[in-house]
């Protein structure tokens, strides 16, 4: 057992490297990157900003594939050591529970968090403008659409891996018609996942890295120190946005009050498959494997909006960097 105490699976096959040069560090990319190229699929522009969770001793996820139109489409895909991916060429067709729910229109950047039974997705669905959707899935086969969590427009939908108060939670980011040239993450509970409300106030941009907007990145992990988010942090420069991460810790009964905040990021696009794509200079987190045995993490992150790509790093490593560098 590590030094903080973390609610998690035991994972043994979790994808794990050594990290080799400054033993210090606190993060560590994969030398496999990318380790989905752009082109897996033969319709695929780009594969990225995609989530992974472990699943009956392999790995199962829902991928971002832009297709040669440039469609914002999700598929699904298995792997049996969560780096080498089997992704559907077809991509997901929602079964709707309701026939007034809108039809899949498009989406971008999922999530998946197992509660209870089933896994739930989120994503940035389309319906009169960005909002958060959410469908279910038991084998990763059938995914079966829920009504979307709120109105146009918002971004960044990401569940916690369990009720809170009795109350389902999910972190987001309200934005505008646009590119969303601001950003600040919201904290909304539920009685059903169907009605949201309660909206808290989390946390909004300071400055250096994450000074122009910021969003949530990968499901909340619970912890003896309050629940690890990973979040994204965007800096406007002299040449455009520049998408980096962080850390912080939330309390856990009221997760809308921020513990600590990292100051300096924990990545920023500096590898030539972050920095050159079809939108420079990004690293977006969206999922992250923890194993309870270990306290190792392999984190899943999009490079440049065109390549899915792996960090690592211990639970140890993360919370000493975000308490030992916070505000």
């Amino acid at each position: 057992m590590g030094k903080y105490k973390f609610v998690g699976e035991s994972i043994p096959n979790i994808p794990w490297e050594k990290c080799s040069g400054v033993s210090d560090k606190t993060i560590w990319r994969s030398t496999k990157n990318p380790i989905i190229p752009r082109d897996l699929l033969p319709t695929s522009n780009s594969i990225f900003n995609s989530a992974v969770v472990s699943y009956n001793g392999e790995f199962r996820g829902v991928f971002r594939c832009d297709d040669k139109r440039r469609e914002m489409l999700i598929h699904s895909g298995k792997s049996k050591d969560g780096i080498n991916w089997d992704i559907n060429p077809e991509r997901i067709n929602f079964i709707r529970e309701n026939p007034e729910i809108s039809e899949f229109e498009y989406g971008y950047d999922p999530r998946v968090v197992k509660i209870d039974d089933r896994y739930y997705v989120t994503w940035c669905n389309g319906d009169h403008g960005y909002t958060i959707g959410i469908a279910y899935t038991y084998d990763f086969v059938k995914f079966y659409q829920m009504e979307n969590a709120f109105l146009p427009w918002n971004r960044n939908g990401v569940l916690f891996p369990r009720k809170i108060n009795g109350r389902y939670a999910m972190l987001s980011r309200p934005s505008d018609t646009g590119h969303t040239p601001f950003g600040d993450i919201f904290y909304s509970e539920s009685p059903d996942m169907t009605f949201w409300g309660k909206h808290r106030f989390v946390m909004a941009p300071t400055r250096g890295w994450q000074s122009k907007k910021i969003g949530p990145g990968h499901v909340p992990i619970e912890t003896s120190e309050g629940w690890l988010m990973i979040y994204h942090g965007v800096l406007n420069s002299c040449n455009g946005f520049v998408y980096s991460f962080g850390s912080a810790l939330l309390d856990l009964e009221k997760p809308w009050k921020v513990i600590a905040r990292s100051e300096p990021y924990l990545l920023s696009p500096q590898k030539l498959y972050e920095c050159v794509g079809d939108v420079q200079n990004v690293v977006f987190p969206c999922a992250a494997l923890c194993d309870s045995d270990t306290g190792r993490m392999a984190i899943y992150y999009g490079g440049a909006d065109t390549v899915t790509c792996m960090a690592f790093s211990t639970i140890d490593k993360i919370l000493d960097f975000t308490k030992n560098n916070s505000r």
